[in-house]
C-alpha cells in the first residue's frame, strides 16, 4: 500500500459497489471500507474482495461486536475499523488474521488499543480533537503507530494534519455519499489523491 487513505463508502449499495470501488482504486486509493450500517454491507464486501483481490484491501467499518468480526472474516474481509476502542474486538480481529483500526480520542483509549494489538489508530472525531490535540498525543504515542484522522480531515487541511503528525486519513462524504455515480466519485477521489500527494510528497 502506498497512500494511507481509507475510502469510507457509507451507504453504498451492493449493486454499485464494484463499479465505484474500481474508480477509487484507479485514482490511487487502495484501502476501502464499507461501514456495516450500509445496506447489505457484507454482500458489498464479498463482491469487492472477489473483484479486487491483490489490488486493494477491503474491510468493514462500524464494527462493534465479535459477531461482526466473524461475519467479516466469513466474506474474506481484510481489516476492521471501529468508532470505539473495544479490546475484545481488537483481539478477535487480530486472531482472525485481519488488521485492526479502532476509534480512539484520549491517551487512555490509544494505549488500551495499542496493548490489545491495534495496527493503527482512528482518531475520531478528528474535527473535535483538531491538529493541536493530535500533536499532543503524538508526543507520547509509539512512533511506529499510525494515526488516521477521521471526521473533519480532508483535502483542504491535509497539510495541517500532516504537520501535527497524522500518518493517514479516513475519508467519508468527501469521496462518496449515497447517490453519487462512479464518475462523481472518481473526480472526488482524484482531487483527494492530488491533495494528499501535495501534502505528503508523491506516494505513487
Amino acid at each position: 500500500m502506498t497512500r494511507k487513505i481509507i475510502a469510507i463508502l457509507r451507504g453504498i449499495e451492493p449493486s454499485e459497489a464494484v463499479e465505484i470501488t474500481h474508480e477509487i482504486i484507479e485514482s490511487g486509493i487502495e484501502l476501502i471500507e464499507v461501514p456495516l450500517n450500509s445496506p447489505d454491507a457484507f454482500s458489498s464486501i464479498k463482491q469487492m474482495r472477489e473483484a479486487f483481490d491483490g489490488t486493494a484491501q477491503i474491510g468493514a467499518g462500524t464494527v462493534l461486536s465479535l459477531e461482526d468480526v466473524a461475519e467479516l472474516k466469513a466474506v474474506d474481509g481484510q481489516f476492521v475499523v471501529s468508532p470505539d476502542c473495544n479490546p475484545d474486538v481488537i483481539k478477535e480481529t487480530k486472531a482472525q488474521g485481519m488488521a485492526s483500526y479502532p476509534g480512539v480520542f484520549t491517551a487512555t483509549e490509544c494505549f488500551s488499543a495499542i496493548r490489545a494489538g491495534a495496527d493503527g489508530l482512528k482518531l475520531f472525531p478528528a474535527s473535535i480533537m483538531g491538529p493541536s490535540g493530535l500533536k499532543a498525543l503524538k508526543a507520547v504515542l509509539p512512533k511506529e503507530m499510525d494515526c488516521y484522522a477521521v471526521g473533519g480531515a480532508g483535502p483542504d487541511n491535509f497539510d495541517q494534519w500532516r504537520a501535527a503528525g497524522a500518518d493517514g486519513f479516513g475519508i467519508g462524504t468527501a469521496i462518496f455519499k449515497p447517490g453519487d455515480d462512479a464518475k462523481t466519485v472518481r473526480a472526488k477521489a482524484d482531487a483527494i489523491v492530488a491533495a494528499y500527494d501535495e501534502a505528503f510528497g508523491d506516494a505513487g
